[in-house]
């Protein structure tokens, strides 16, 4: 009724302002008189003023008189049980155990250089070969030196056991034959060092010294950096407080933010050592290759899933309040009023781990009840709402 006299009220003023004031300004633009013209305006302005203090009289007595109006809008979301997953966030690199300088294990000129950049190689490969100085010439005399101490030797054992000739002929042929082998094993050892080889299967990431270098062993004398990608692991530091929920076997999801793309695995191992600077342990975690794009010391984002409840209560943080108690509360459509007239309750609720935009709820709210979302902020406890959307 208020509103079919105030639709009434305006239409019916604005006809008979708008009809005389017609006529009236239709003379006076007539006239061509610029100051009748002007006090028209000035009219018909203060006018116009005049209706807008009285619109705004009656919308605030409308205001006040109509109930319907002051029922805040909101919208509401029916409470459903749902798998709840929550990951701890860490940050780390990527490492492996197999990534290696390689130096000479004797000076000399680099003789040759057998592998290239980007190479793949084999556990015991030769990767490149020194100038031994003479040493193989040494070899080779020495094995023929302990060839003739072998036939000596031999024969002599065999005129010993027919008790032909001395004790002492047999036993300094035996001395003579074992100093010429150690001397061989001595020189192959040495003549060995000359060889460069892969300590395993790997990559050759760097050649560091070009071919007719000279080479020696010590610091900056490394030859090559050999690397090998299928077995690299995140070792992240893990705070003491999640001990109990941090072992070996754990989902694990490892994001790249570089490469833009993650990768699901599982802890490998946990440290047995809490470092007592910072309070942590060490969590190791496997990563794959992942085509070669994964690569030692890439920064990587480590999620690890320390809790999860297959039947969680799950509410939007947003929609969350907290009373002057520090006690955390909702409102909810209360379930008798839904198909009436919509009241607010508001319920202290208990709330555990969060992930995301969303809180677990461990009590105070049961599964089919309906969650006020939208106009959480702006209701009050047993107050009458309008639900925009059905439960």
């Amino acid at each position: 009724m208020k509103k079919a006299i105030y639709i009434a009220f305006t239409a019916a003023s604005l006809a008979s302002c708008g009809g005389s004031s017609k006529n009236s300004v239709e003379s006076v633009i007539e006239s061509n008189n610029l100051e009748a013209i002007r006090a028209k305006h000035t009219e018909i302005s203060q006018q116009h003023k005049a209706l807008e203090m009285e619109l705004k009289t009656l919308d605030s007595a409308i205001a006040q008189l109509d109930d319907n109006a002051k029922l805040p809008l909101v919208t509401t979301f029916e409470v459903k049980p749902e798998k709840f997953d929550h990951y701890l966030e860490l940050q780390g690199d990527v490492t492996t155990k197999q990534n290696v300088l390689i130096y000479p294990e004797m000076a000399g000129t680099l003789y040759r250089v057998y592998v290239k950049e980007g190479q793949k190689v084999a556990k015991g490969q030769v990767l490149a070969s020194i100038d031994d100085g003479g040493l193989s010439s040494q070899l080779a005399q020495a094995k023929t030196q302990a060839e003739l101490s072998r036939t000596t030797f031999e024969r002599q054992k065999r005129l010993w056991e027919q008790n032909i000739g001395s004790e002492i002929q047999y036993l300094q042929a035996k001395t003579t034959y074992e100093a010429q082998q150690s001397a061989v094993k001595q020189l192959e050892s040495q003549v060995g060092k000359s060889t460069i080889r892969a300590p395993f299967a790997g990559i050759i990431d760097d050649v560091i010294k070009d071919q007719g270098t000279v080479v020696s062993p010590g610091p900056g004398s490394e030859v090559f950096r050999i690397v090998n990608l299928s077995n690299m692991y995140i070792k992240v530091e893990v705070p003491e407080s999640h001990l109990p929920n941090v072992t070996p076997g754990k989902d694990v999801r490892v994001y790249f933010p570089v490469l833009g793309d993650s990768v699901v695995t599982k802890i490998r191992q946990t440290g047995n050592f809490i470092n007592p600077s910072n309070r942590s342990f060490t969590a190791e975690i496997p990563v794959p290759s992942h085509d070669g794009k994964v690569k030692p010391n890439l920064t990587a984002k480590v999620m690890i899933n320390d809790y999860t409840n297959e039947n969680a209560i799950l509410i939007p943080q947003s929609i969350v309040s907290e009373n002057a108690d520090g006690e955390q509360y909702v409102f909810l459509v209360d379930a008798d009023s839904i198909s009436s007239d919509p009241v607010a309750k508001k319920v202290v609720i208990e709330t555990g781990k969060t992930q995301g935009d969303y809180v677990e709820v461990l009590s105070g709210i049961n599964s089919g009840d309906g969650i006020i979302d939208e106009g959480a902020r702006s209701v009050k406890e047993g107050q009458k709402v309008k639900i925009k959307n059905n439960i």
